[in-house]
């Protein structure tokens, strides 16, 4: 991983029964929900996105829409990132000249497809005493469409899931936080 992307961390959240596909190429729902703990022990403080989203849009910058976290494959674009009560939410376009993206639109109609993540640099965060980090402010750099999602509890069911598959996507969630962790040493 090159030095500029060394300080980001990433946040997995389902899709949810919030997500559309819409005429193809339109995606929207949900990135990051306010107070859930994650399977890192964090929880996204409502605000916390606030000051990055201003900075993007004063130099007149986006949120990049990635596949799986891998900034050599952007997708589409987010028109419309922004918080309410609920946490982040985006809206954005898979561009239909782009493979990936095309296998993108396939992927999410079959179900196989159902998670959003955020890359992010914390910018404040604190511990709570409870084995929680409460972060409070972060940096927004990208938002991916991913295979396993952080926040089991908000994923829709998609067709073939079983226990099995839950159990699956847990062990591949503790692998994905221990290599992350690696990652930052």
């Amino acid at each position: 991983m090159s030095d500029v992307l060394s300080g980001l961390e990433r946040k997995f959240c389902a899709l949810g029964d919030d997500i559309k596909v819409t005429d193809g190429c339109v995606i929207e729902g949900y990135a990051s929900y306010f107070g859930k703990r994650d399977k890192g022990g964090d929880v996204v403080q409502a605000g916390a996105y606030g000051a990055s989203l201003k900075v993007l849009a004063t130099k007149g910058q986006s949120v990049k829409m990635l596949w799986q976290h891998d900034p050599a494959q952007p997708i589409g674009v987010w028109d419309e990132v922004r918080e309410d009560a609920k946490g982040l939410y985006v809206k954005g376009r898979l561009l239909g000249d782009v493979a990936k993206a095309r296998e993108a639109v396939a992927l999410i109609e079959a179900g196989a497809i159902d998670g959003l993540s955020i890359g992010y640099r914390t910018v404040k965060a604190q511990k709570d005493g409870k084995g929680r980090r409460l972060l409070s402010e972060l940096e927004l750099w990208e938002v991916s469409l991913v295979t396993f999602p952080m926040l089991p509890e908000a994923r829709v069911g998609a067709k073939g899931d079983s226990p099995a598959a839950g159990d699956l996507r847990e062990l591949v969630a503790v692998f994905e936080d221990a290599r992350r962790m690696l990652a930052r040493d």
